[in-house]
């Protein structure tokens, strides 16, 4: 895995596949453009990793440090000198554009050719020098990519201004301005693409961070405070409640619950006791916990997560843009069309006439490298998207790439996470069952007055089941928490006990009679049903269950009826059990449920369907979902996510309405559809205005107010203006109202999955 600096667009990963792949004994060139990545397989016995990088820098691209923080500092410093480089540029444009003024106004002078040179080095040469420094390293291994096109386009500006200083047919100072409204445009593009990897990668560095910096190591027999580098396998860690867990290994004393979301995404804490495993990054809750290390470094959960998330971006499907598709053919064709400019004007003419027209013939080269660069197909993509983003945002979506717009049409596969997706991620009462005789809002007011000292979550959902019903919480005496098991204590002169069917059998809170036949049947048929069940004792007596389960979104089963008629089926992929997972395909009408999938195994599942053809999203909001997000060709994060989750995906739900899904599928492909609209259009002016260059009658000015006049008509298209025909217009304005076959089913009853 490398990590590069200074890739552009997909033209720089297709550049890179192809020089690197040609080399003796490499096998599979991956490259990421999105973070700055390329996975590069080869023979070590006849290819050496240092001939690799040597070729990569030699094409003028960079090799970060492979230690993360610090690629992450050469990111950034990276960035800040590209906005140097960009502010230096538009200085000189602002001031060559001025220039330009004064010349059409008749108060040119005669040092102004001089002057626009000067600002014209300074821009290509200077501001410039990385991109020509890649345009001339592309050229020698024969790739013609954007660099290129570019730098002919700047070239032959400040070719046809240097001519103009001597031979008067040629307008020098439209020429060098011509070379520097490329080159800045070119930084510009360029540097909006650098700031927008450098703040993808926060996703491995939030992961990184969440790792505590020291950690409590007892040796000796004192707690000695130390960094987590210096912490060995073998090492004894203490935690405390509230800490997060500093280490991979095993408990070797103590117990507590533990909240294991970033593995497993369940909302519902786990009981660790003696021998239990417990993972980097976790966060104890109840109790004290002693820890054995079993990992350490590179070994750790966090990291091999991190390891996910970083071979899930470069073993991503490649997305090349459909502007680089179109720039794959229209490169070369440019310089073909100038070069046979020259032929005509020379060879051509000779042969005609008998006299070779050698200024027309450089006139008209020049012509058709400046009307060549492809401003509004630059422009295609991005206006598409602005307008496309505001019409997400207006549904609570926030569109964070390209290729979201560009996929979701092609979409035909939607993986789901469940809690806290598919669910609300939060446990809740879902019933409460009495013995006979006994009230159950009574019953329901006793278990609250005992679970409201206590911060575990299921405790918290009964507590809230209370005063959701009005029920007054009573006061609690002598409370203990049971850890593993449950809470007791007086309320009102009588002892109540709740917590698990395993507890109520305990003899010193109900013994092995205390719960009936009756409700024996009750608690087997709920936890069939994949609740959660605890047990109310009243004076060693069960006195009733309550049920507690993580409910089903109500738009759940709607939202996948909708998918469905779009073409997309939807599969749900879960850490959970999998008794939950046939609970959940049960309920939504989702047919293909996978259970018990850790980090690794989400994004392959993800990684296997892109293998038989498929276009694949994936919608979490947990750590443990962040590779499959990052693999996925579209990752959907809801707002309530994690920031890990949030930090790797492509669209973010921001008003965590998951029906905002499909609004999103709609915002995406119309955008796509207003995408090729555009370039329909911008693709237009090049192809009249290249051939026009050609015949050497077009005039630099002419050619740069076509540019201008290009980017009107896609920014008059972008943003709903009648630039087509009415019908067309209609067709593509908005396109993403939800159809009335959506409508009917907008509304369904809660439903209640297991936690």
């Amino acid at each position: 895995m490398l990590k590069i600096g200074g890739l552009h667009c997909g033209f720089c990963a297709h550049t890179i596949e192809r020089a690197v792949g040609r080399l003796d004994g490499v096998e599979q060139v991956s490259v990421s453009l999105a973070h700055e990545e390329a996975l590069v397989v080869h023979d070590a016995e006849r290819v050496r990793a240092t001939e690799v990088r040597d070729l990569l820098r030699d094409l003028g691209y960079t090799i970060r440090d492979p230690r993360r923080t610090q690629a992450f500092e050469e990111a950034e410093a990276e960035l800040s000198e590209a906005r140097v480089r960009l502010a230096a540029a538009a200085v000189a444009a602002a001031a060559a554009l001025w220039l330009m003024l004064l010349m059409a106004t008749g108060r040119g002078f005669a040092l102004l050719p001089w002057i626009t040179l000067a600002l014209a080095v300074q821009v290509v040469f200077v501001a410039g020098w990385p991109i020509l420094r890649m345009a001339v390293a592309s050229v020698r291994r024969r790739i013609l990519n954007q660099h290129v096109l570019m730098e002919f386009g700047a070239f032959g500006g400040l070719l046809g201004g240097l001519i103009g200083l001597v031979h008067p047919d040629f307008p020098s100072s439209d020429f060098f301005a011509a070379a520097i409204l490329i080159s800045t445009y070119h930084l510009l593009s360029a540097f909006v693409a650098l700031k927008v990897r450098t703040h993808a990668s926060a996703a491995v560095r939030r992961l990184l961070a969440l790792q505590p910096p020291t950690a409590r190591v007892v040796r000796d027999g004192y707690d000695q405070e130390i960094p987590i580098e210096q912490v060995a396998v073998g090492d004894l860690v203490r935690v405390r409640p509230g800490e997060a867990i500093p280490v991979d290994g095993t408990v070797a004393d103590g117990a507590s619950g533990v909240d294991t979301s970033l593995v497993t995404g369940e909302s519902v804490p786990e009981e660790k006791t003696v021998g239990a495993e417990v993972i980097g990054g976790s966060v104890n809750q109840t109790g004290t916990l002693l820890v054995r290390v079993n990992r350490t470094g590179e070994d750790s959960f966090l990291a091999t997560v991190v390891r996910y998330v970083e071979e899930a971006r470069a073993l991503k499907p490649g997305l090349l843009a459909l502007v680089d598709r179109i720039l794959r053919v229209y490169v070369p064709s440019v310089l073909a069309i100038a070069g046979l400019a020259l032929l005509v004007w020379t060879l051509g003419a000779w042969l005609l006439t008998g006299t070779p027209m050698y200024a027309r013939a450089v006139f008209a080269a020049l012509a058709v490298g400046v009307m060549g660069y492809p401003c509004a197909l630059g422009m295609a993509t991005p206006l598409a998207m602005i307008r496309g983003g505001g019409q997400a945002a207006e549904r609570g979506i926030l569109m964070r790439s390209a290729s979201a717009f560009a996929t979701f049409g092609r979409i035909d596969r939607i993986v789901l996470d469940k809690t806290g997706t598919l669910t609300r991620g939060h446990p809740r009462v879902v019933t409460v069952e009495t013995v006979p005789g006994q009230d159950r809002r009574e019953l329901l007011r006793l278990a609250a007055a005992v679970e409201d000292p206590s911060e575990h979550p299921l405790a918290r959902a009964v507590v809230a089941a209370a005063q959701d019903e009005g029920i007054e919480i009573a006061d609690v005496t002598d409370f203990a928490s049971l850890t593993g098991r449950g809470a007791h204590g007086y309320v009102a002169g009588r002892r109540v006990a709740v917590g698990s069917p395993a507890m109520a059998e305990q003899p010193d809170i109900g013994g092995p009679a205390a719960i009936g036949e009756e409700l024996a049947e009750s608690i087997e048929r709920l936890q069939a049903r994949a609740h959660t069940v605890v047990v109310v004792l009243v004076d060693g007596t069960v006195r009733g269950v309550v049920a507690i389960a993580d409910p089903v979104k109500p738009e759940a089963a709607s939202v996948v009826r909708r998918l469905r008629r779009r073409g997309v089926e939807p599969v749900v992929v879960t850490g959970d059990n999998p008794r939950t997972a046939a609970a959940i395909a049960e309920q939504t009408g989702i047919g293909d449920v996978y259970s018990q999938a850790p980090p690794d195994a989400k994004a392959e599942h993800v990684r296997r369907l892109q293998a038989e053809g498929h276009r694949v999203a994936m919608v979490g909001d947990g750590i443990n979902d962040a590779p499959a997000l990052m693999q996925a060709d579209i990752g959907i994060a809801l707002g309530a996510g994690t920031d890990i989750a949030i930090e790797s995906s492509d669209v973010i739900l921001v008003a965590d309405r998951l029906d905002a899904v499909v609004d999103a599928w709609d915002v995406g492909r119309a955008s796509y559809r207003r995408t090729k609209q555009n370039l329909a259009l911008a693709f237009s002016f090049n192809g009249v205005g290249v051939p026009l260059a050609a015949t050497g009658l077009v005039h630099p000015a002419w050619a740069m107010a076509a540019m201008a006049a290009s980017v009107t008509v896609v920014l008059l298209n972008s943003f709903g203006l009648r630039v087509l025909s009415p019908r067309t217009y209609r067709r593509f304005a908005d396109p993403t109202r939800p159809s009335a076959a959506d409508d009917d089913s907008r509304s369904t009853a809660p439903q209640e999955v297991p936690a």
